[in-house]
């Protein structure tokens, strides 16, 4: 079976799942695929009691993907592209300061915060396992995942002024942290033996700071190319010309490809580069196809997530720690985000409860799964995949679909939102 007839299977899945949800559940795609994805993996294990072929099936497919390498590889730049080609630049600009403290300080307390606590956690259950390893948890798992909260947030009804907090932050801190859990798995596995202070954050400001400029010089050179002609087609093979070699290059560079692209999708999809660079049926074009990647990229990822049910080890003890692990995360959460609202309440008008919404709306997702699966066996693999799927699916599903009860019952107490 080759990757064609593996993409065209997942392609078809995606699609059926997808009608079943539109037709009959009704639920946001993002939740209602994952929901009948996992309902049907279970299915599958309940029918290889009788007959297993169904099952083979599904485990050759998942096994013959390597997640991790397709999420932060390849679908991450399309999707955070096409998410940032979206988001109002303006607005973006006038919370740049809050939004780099949320993705910067608050991922970095919040790694620290989950580490420290769920290395008392295990210890507690009877779990043994290294400081070391549980910080990296804590770094896989306090990002925000801009697919995921992109996704749910649009039908939340959650405040504009809000709204744009949550989608700025999670566009950026999924690049921070990732940065920060390549560190921390350095120091953890040995390759990072001659790090230091200076050294960690050499590598951060590299990382960061390069992914930044390359996505900045990406989307001044695709607004130029665009501005220099007027040609739908080739304004919109432009734009995907610019998120394919970016991230090559970001790759051989080894600066973060994510934040480039955030940065690239920024720059096109604001509102000069629509005025200047753009016609009105070139916009249009360039909006309806990236909408269609957005769409097309999310079904299959959220249909994979469900499926990734299949490798995970799910001993009792585990599952017991997945479970646990899901208020630590809310609370440490909750408290990485103290200080920089309280830094910026007052000067930037946040509506009330905006620590509580941030939390609850601050959704995980496939980027945290995908990072656990690049762990190794000595780093506990098994257990930190299973705790990262139950904190992800806790937050798909019910964060994801009580986040807009929770602003509409805010709402109702009167509290300014």
């Amino acid at each position: 079976m080759d990757y064609f007839i593996i993409t065209s299977i997942l392609v078809f899945i995606s699609a059926f799942f997808g009608y079943l949800n539109v037709r009959f559940i009704k639920l946001p795609n993002t939740i209602g695929l994952t929901v009948i994805t996992i309902i049907f993996t279970l299915g599958i294990f309940a029918l290889s009691y009788f007959d297993d072929t169904l099952l083979n099936a599904e485990r050759y497919i998942i096994t013959h993907i390597d997640f991790k390498s397709v999420l932060l590889d390849i679908m991450l730049s399309f999707l955070l592209f096409a998410g940032a080609l979206h988001t109002d630049l303006q607005k973006l600009k006038e919370l740049k300061w809050p939004i780099l403290f949320f993705a910067t300080f608050g991922v970095l307390a919040s790694t620290f915060l989950i580490g420290i606590a769920v290395y008392f956690m295990l210890q507690g259950i009877g779990l043994d396992v290294q400081f070391i390893y549980c910080l990296l948890f804590g770094a896989l798992i306090s990002p925000t995942d801009p697919i995921a909260v992109l996704g749910i947030l649009k039908k939340a009804n959650v405040p504009k002024k809000l709204e744009i907090k949550i989608v700025g932050e999670s566009l950026f801190n999924d690049g921070v942290g990732v940065v920060i859990f390549l560190t921390i798995f350095g120091l953890a596995s040995g390759t990072g033996g001659g790090f230091s202070l200076s050294g960690i954050l050499s590598l951060f400001v590299h990382e960061v700071g390069g992914g930044l400029l390359l996505g900045a010089l990406l989307g001044w050179i695709t607004f130029k190319l665009m501005k220099s002609i007027d040609d739908y087609d080739i304004e919109v093979i432009i734009t995907l010309a610019t998120v394919m070699t970016g991230t090559v290059i970001a790759q051989y560079l080894h600066v973060s490809a994510p934040l480039a692209m955030v940065v690239a999708g920024l720059i096109v999809g604001g509102n000069t580069a629509r005025r200047q660079a753009m016609s009105e049926l070139t916009e249009n074009y360039v909006d309806k196809f990236w909408e269609l990647i957005d769409i097309l990229l999310n079904t299959i990822l959220f249909v994979l997530i469900g499926m990734e049910l299949l490798v995970l080890d799910l001993e009792i003890e585990f599952i017991l720690a997945g479970l646990l692990v899901i208020p630590i995360a809310l609370i440490c959460r909750y408290v990485s985000l103290v200080i920089p609202v309280n830094v910026y309440k007052n000067r930037l008008d946040f509506v009330p409860n905006t620590n509580l919404i941030m939390t609850w709306g601050g959704l995980r997702g496939a980027i945290s799964i995908a990072l656990a699966l690049g762990l190794t066996a000595e780093m506990n693999r098994e257990l930190f995949l299973v705790m990262t799927y139950v904190v992800v699916i806790f937050s798909i599903i019910v964060q994801g679909l009580t986040v807009g009860k929770l602003v509409k019952r805010l709402r109702k107490k009167n509290v300014g939102i």
